[in-house]
This record gives C-alpha cells, sequence and structure tokens, in this order.
C-alpha cells in the first residue's frame, strides 16, 4: 500500500496484486485496513471514483464497486455533490460474530426486502387469501408442486409434479421419511461426520445411526457393502454434494458404486442435496442415477433463505409417498401455505434463480476473503456456504470453540458432526460457515481473529485470559 498527497488529505491506494483475488475487494480491503491503523480518519473526503481509477490502472466500474462494498461494511458515507467520506464507526449491538450456522450470505446488489414485498404484494392479488389461511394435507397445492418440479428440473430433468411433496424444511422431510420407511430399533447408515439432524431425528425415534467409514471421495463402498450386508438396514443417508460438514463433493465414479450397491442390497438412499445449485460444476445427483433407489430432498433454505421453510422432496413410489405423508403429518401437518406461496411466486417469476445466482456469487467471494485470511489452512473448494477446517495438532476442536467463543467468535466443533456415540471418533476440525454475518466487514474481523486465535497455542491462551 501507498500514500500520495492530494489537496492536503492522505490517500491510500493499495498495490493491486493479480493473485489477490477481485481487485474490488482488494481496494476495499485496503480503506478498511487505513481505517483501521489511523490512517484514514472519520470525515476524511476520498477522492471521485474516475480520479481514483485512473490513479490504479483500472475500469471505473471496478472502483465503483469497491465503493459499494465499503459501503456495505459501514465504511464509507456518500454525501451527494459533495463527494465520499469516511463514515463514523457504528456502535456494534451484536458483539458474537457468528461463524456457526449455515444460511446463505445476502447477496451483492439484491434488495431483498423489495423483493419480499412485490412477491408477497403478487401472493395477495392472485391467490385467494382464504386459501392462504386454511389447511392444505395434500404436501403441496398443485401450483406449489408444480413450481418445485421446476425448481428441481436444473439438477433431475423434466418431472412429474405429482412426485414432488412440498415439506416444511428438510429437517421435516428427513424425520418423516425415517418414519415412513423404517421401523424402530432398524439401523439408519451414514458417514461418519454427517449433518446432525439425522442423528437427532433418528435417536427420538428410536433407530440406530452406524457410521460407513468415508474417505476424500465420501462413503466407501466396499465399507457400505459390508454394512449392508451385516445390518440389513432398510436406509443410508448420504449429502454428496459440498457435504456438510465436511465439504466434500462425491464424484460421479462413487456415486454410481454406492447406487449400484444400493440396489443390490435393497437399501434406499435418502440423498440430502441442499447445496447442489451452488456448487461450481456438480456431478449429476444420485437420483439421476438410480431413480428407483433414491428419495431426494432440496431445501430452499440454503439457496435462498431458511425463513421459507419450504423443502421439496421427490419421491416417485407412490405407496412410499402416502406413508410419508402421513408420517409428515403426525408433527408438522404441512407447510404454511403463505410461505409455499411465496417461493411458488418467486420460482415462477424468476426471482428465486435471481436471488439464488446472488447468493452463489457473494459465497464465492467470502470464499476468496477465507482463503487469504486464513491462508494456508484454507482447504476449500471456492463455493458452497462452508469451511472444513482441520487444526493443528495443538488445538483440539471443543478446547478451540471454547477458546474462540470466550473471544467473541461461535464456531462447530467436529464433535458436533458426529454420527454415531461409539467408533474410531470425528476428525480435529471445526466447520467455519461464511453466511451467517451479514456485513463482509465483521465476516473479514471473525476470520482474521480466528486466524490470530489459530495461531496461538492453548497454553498461551489461557495464560492471556487469567
Amino acid at each position: 500500500m501507498k500514500a500520495i498527497q492530494d489537496d492536503n488529505l492522505l490517500i491510500w491506494l493499495p498495490r493491486l496484486s493479480i493473485h489477490g483475488g477481485p481487485r474490488f475487494l482488494q481496494i476495499a480491503d485496503a480503506l478498511q485496513a487505513a481505517m483501521a491503523n489511523g490512517s484514514l480518519l472519520p470525515g476524511d473526503r476520498l477522492p471521485p471514483q474516475r480520479q481514483l481509477a485512473a490513479q490504479l490502472g483500472v475500469d471505473l466500474t471496478t472502483v465503483t464497486r469497491a465503493y459499494d462494498e465499503a459501503r456495505r461494511r459501514h465504511l464509507l458515507e456518500g454525501r451527494g455533490a459533495r463527494g465520499t467520506y469516511v463514515a463514523a464507526p457504528k456502535v456494534e449491538l451484536s458483539t458474537v460474530l457468528d461463524l456457526s450456522m449455515n444460511t446463505p450470505p445476502p447477496p451483492d446488489g439484491v434488495d431483498f426486502d423489495d423483493m419480499l414485498k412485490q412477491g408477497l404484494s403478487q401472493v395477495l392479488m392472485r391467490a385467494d387469501t382464504t386459501l392462504l389461511m386454511n389447511y392444505h394435507l395434500g404436501g403441496g397445492s398443485d401450483s406449489d408442486r408444480k413450481a418445485g418440479a421446476q425448481w428441481l428440473e436444473p439438477m433431475l430433468g423434466p418431472l412429474d409434479a405429482r412426485q414432488v411433496v412440498v415439506c416444511p424444511g428438510a429437517q421435516a422431510a428427513i424425520a418423516a421419511l425415517i418414519l415412513a420407511l423404517t421401523e424402530p430399533g432398524e439401523v439408519i447408515l451414514a458417514e461418519p461426520t454427517s449433518y446432525p439432524g439425522l442423528r437427532t431425528a433418528a435417536t427420538q425415534f428410536g433407530r440406530h445411526i452406524i457410521a460407513v467409514e468415508a474417505d476424500q471421495h465420501g462413503m466407501r463402498p466396499e465399507k457400505f457393502e459390508q454394512a449392508c450386508r451385516q445390518h440389513k438396514p432398510r436406509l443410508v443417508y448420504l449429502n454428496p454434494t459440498l457435504q456438510n460438514p465436511t465439504a466434500i463433493t462425491m464424484p460421479e465414479r462413487r456415486r454410481k458404486e454406492l447406487a449400484s450397491i444400493a440396489k443390490r442390497c435393497n437399501v434406499r438412499i435418502v440423498e440430502d442435496d441442499p447445496y447442489w445449485l451452488l456448487a461450481d460444476v456438480p456431478p449429476p445427483p444420485i437420483a439421476n442415477l438410480a431413480p428407483e433407489q433414491v428419495v431426494y430432498i432440496s431445501t430452499l433454505s440454503k439457496c435462498l433463505t431458511p425463513g421459507l421453510r419450504v423443502a421439496f422432496v421427490l419421491m416417485r413410489d407412490p405407496h412410499e409417498r402416502e406413508r410419508f405423508l402421513v408420517a409428515l403429518r403426525s408433527f408438522a401437518l404441512m407447510v404454511a401455505p403463505l410461505t409455499a406461496a411465496l417461493a411458488t411466486q418467486w420460482i415462477l417469476d424468476g426471482s428465486a434463480t435471481g436471488l439464488m445466482e446472488g447468493v452463489r456469487q457473494e459465497a464465492r467471494l467470502r470464499h476468496w476473503m477465507a482463503r487469504d485470511i486464513l491462508a494456508g489452512r484454507y482447504s476449500g473448494a471456492g463455493d458452497g456456504l462452508h469451511i472444513w477446517l482441520e487444526l493443528p495438532g495443538y488445538w483440539n476442536s471443543s478446547q478451540l470453540a471454547r477458546a474462540a467463543d470466550s473471544e467473541g467468535i461461535a464456531v462447530t466443533p467436529a464433535e458436533a458432526f458426529a454420527t454415531a456415540a461409539t467408533g474410531s471418533g470425528p476428525v480435529n476440525a471445526i466447520r467455519i460457515s461464511l453466511g451467517s454475518i451479514k456485513d463482509r466487514g465483521r465476516l473479514q474481523t471473525g476470520l482474521q481473529r480466528l486466524s490470530h486465535l489459530l495461531a496461538r497455542r492453548p497454553e498461551s491462551f489461557s495464560a492471556a485470559v487469567v
């Protein structure tokens, strides 16, 4: 970074690097660093965007995006014709930097408030409000199922909408599948680290989760077949794309191998696939490779917003589908008609696709940030909502999570994702979620503080807090 004098004001300019990530982020990061070290102070006037673009040798759009990003971080404020100024620091009411919850990040350039108002306005204008405030017991209205089929088409191709069930979230779908397709005391297979909601539902319903060994490509086929022969399960749970928590994407060959074994052993695959649309070049879902063997779940919570509480489940067998609906009604009854109608409106008018693309782009920018801050520790693929960070030997994951919490950072330790209570135990890692902090500047602060904590040994941390 270098300084130049202009109208008696100190202006900080970054040395742009081709390996430093998007240039607009480099400029925004330089502004934030200059404010942190006192080189830029509240009230300082920044140069006009064209002037800065010329000084840096970049196009005007890059500087415009940089200034927009800085405003998102509450670093700058516009004062009309008088120009752009360094903003006074805002009072931060939330002290916890939450890196623990996998939620979609707010996309740049998408006015979510306006999108919500417009969507609800269209729903109320076109729908019968009596129906929106009444019971719907069939797994979604016809229009909701058609919207579900349209949402699933990029993954699975054209579908019969009658085979799509609209559910109040993926967790409810998983619980209903366990009730519908297994009996108390039976075994369900899963990978050693997996979505915690599976273990929660299985335990509540008296089913047993058996962990099947996995490698860098996911569940190992020979271990899967061995477990099928030994335990005679009816279900195996897989999250093959940007797996939660390891972020592994299972290659197509492995998917085919597991599908073939499941068919031979008559095991139904529950394919929970919330991140497929966020992946860069994902392999085809297992449901495409073995349509009759797989129940496919796609939630809107990870691509759009958790507040919709809408997931789509593809069940081709009509008898299984009816059993599933009966099980779902026993504890969830139905998806809320108003939010289902809003999801349908967004899918049919294209708003959902625009929002999802914005989430994808925002997630990738956040991965750029994490790659830069975490340096050699980062092992992500550059897409999705989370990172699985293996820890240095002097930290264990629970210890690190407690230390982070004491410094105002929330992360999730590997133990939270352990599928079974027995076995070799989870790897020494934490999951870092990149979308739960709305402001990129606060995310950067959280990642930097976490990186500094990782570099310290627990002994030095303990001494510091005493």
